[in-house]
């Protein structure tokens, strides 16, 4: 590992040399191909030192402290914390007597660790003070604990480690722009800091991730759906297509007990056996698209497929839209009908839905087979609505499913809107650095996309987190899931 680390330094001194040439170059001739080059660069290095720095916090603290060692040397001086920064101060008590003989002590002194902290719109740097004591009888000098910091051996505060990862995670703001912000407030953070400081934040949140992955997987019905995400690909400075995986538990409609949940994977392709892997231990039903990569799960039906009618319904939307059919408008309007059923009993509990679906739902579903059944016969095999009519009956079964469960639901918009917060990204990230980024913006997402489910400001919620998860136990991890969340800190939470 300490190898792979100093390999990786070697390479990201060789990408900032670089990226420093296309910066003196930039005004000169094709200067905006330059400046996307350089937008490049930046993300790769940005995903070099994030994922060496993840990698180096979930390592034992001996290798750890070995492979900084092998790199210490490369790195800059670290700067003191600029001084027109307002100044917090905590006093940390030292121990009343002497831990070797219990003897009266003495103040003699105290240490001094400032840590960079952020709260909303503004930076502080919070002073901890810690008594230094000696003893009067054996001399023995002692001094209060260190404070505990988020990461270790940082002197990021929790409050400004969750800003930025909300702002690369969730405002999609890359490291290198946060830092030219920060720059504009007069506090100088390199974007290898920042990376490192992303870095150990997720190998920090890994345990309260596995928690979140079993309780979702536990659930009995989840939304599902996938979405590109380009990734780079390593020595071609090229891009190759990843998915990121979604999925999303959502028992609201039908006044579930379950919280929301929603839970990211990242892959490095979108074959069948990613979701399989992911699903192994669950047991229900999920809202799919019709991806062919599904199918193996259905086999045994211990997950069963419920269809997506959003999907059915935008096939003919387009259509319309096309060239305002009105075989497509009436099917519209079909099912729009559905839908204006389900908006009747939207909160209510199953076995209520279900019976309000035999009663009213069934009968517009079987009068829309039966018109589509006659209809398809009159057009062109080859036209587009009679591949919509082809798409609808072929998944016919799993999507008249929901008429008979009142726990399911009519199409899988839930799993969409979640992934809504990958396709901003992708406008302004480009694409992610590396597989392991991937990972770890799926863990990410999964944190922050769960918060929001749950009514929770994720800046804060992430904050608190990062306080509290470095001494919290680790058999009670699952207090510390959105909806078990209680702030440590209710007045801060509160702002």
């Amino acid at each position: 590992m300490a190898q792979d680390a100093i390999a990786a330094q070697a390479e990201i001194a060789k990408l900032r040399f670089q990226l420093a040439r296309y910066r003196r170059a930039e005004f000169g001739r094709s200067s905006e191909k330059l400046e996307r080059e350089a937008e490049q660069l930046e993300l790769v290095i940005e995903a070099l030192e994030t994922d060496r720095a993840e990698r180096m916090a979930i390592a034992s603290p001996f290798v750890a402290a070995a492979i900084e060692g092998a790199i210490e040397a490369r790195k800059p001086a670290r700067r003191p914390l600029p001084e027109h920064l307002p100044r917090e101060e905590m006093t940390h008590p030292a121990p009343c007597a002497c831990p070797t003989c219990g003897g009266a002590l003495r103040r003699i002194g105290e240490k001094i660790t400032e840590t960079l902290d952020y709260v909303p719109g503004r930076f502080k740097v919070i002073r901890h003070i810690r008594e230094k004591l000696s003893c009067r009888s054996c001399d023995t000098v002692v001094a209060a604990p260190a404070p505990d910091h988020a990461i270790a051996r940082g002197r990021a505060g929790a409050g400004l480690l969750a800003h930025i990862v909300i702002s690369k995670y969730d405002d999609h703001l890359p490291l290198y722009r946060q830092a030219e912000i920060f720059a504009r407030e007069g506090v100088n953070l390199e974007t290898s800091t920042l990376s490192g400081w992303v870095g150990a934040t997720a190998a920090a949140l890994a345990p309260l991730i596995d928690a979140l992955t079993a309780d979702t997987m536990a659930s009995d019905t989840l939304h599902v759906d996938d979405t590109p995400v380009p990734v780079l690909a390593p020595g071609t400075g090229k891009t190759k297509t990843g998915r990121l995986w979604i999925y999303v538990r959502d028992e609201r409609p039908f006044a579930g007990v379950r919280p929301p949940a929603a839970l990211f994977f990242y892959s490095a392709d979108r074959k069948g056996a990613h979701p399989r892997a992911h699903l192994k231990e669950f047991r229900g039903t999920i809202h799919a698209d019709g991806y062919a990569g599904f199918n193996e799960l259905f086999a045994g039906n211990r997950i069963v497929e419920a269809a997506c009618w959003a999907h059915v319904r935008r096939k003919f939307f387009d259509v319309h839209v096309a060239n305002g059919s009105p075989i497509a408008k009436e099917a519209l309007d079909r099912i729009g009908q559905l839908y204006r059923v389900e908006e009747t009993i939207k909160g209510f509990l199953p076995d209520h839905r279900r019976r309000e679906r035999q009663e009213r739902s069934k009968p517009i579903a079987a009068a829309l087979a039966a018109w589509a059944d006659e209809t398809i016969r009159k057009l062109s095999r080859k036209s587009e609505l009679a591949a919509g009519f082809r798409y609808m009956r072929a998944r016919w079964v799993a999507l008249i499913r929901c008429f008979d469960d009142g726990r399911l639901a009519l199409d899988n918009n839930p799993a969409e809107r979640a992934l809504r917060c990958v396709a901003i990204g992708r406008k302004n990230y480009l694409f992610a650095g590396s597989d392991a980024g991937g990972r770890r913006a799926a863990a990410m997402y999964s944190l922050i996309e769960s918060a929001k489910l749950n009514g929770l400001n994720p800046q804060h919620y992430l904050a608190d987190l990062l306080a509290r998860i470095a001494d919290h136990p680790a058999r009670r991890i699952a207090e510390l899931l959105p909806w078990n969340w209680q702030p440590a800190d209710t007045a801060r939470a509160a702002a």
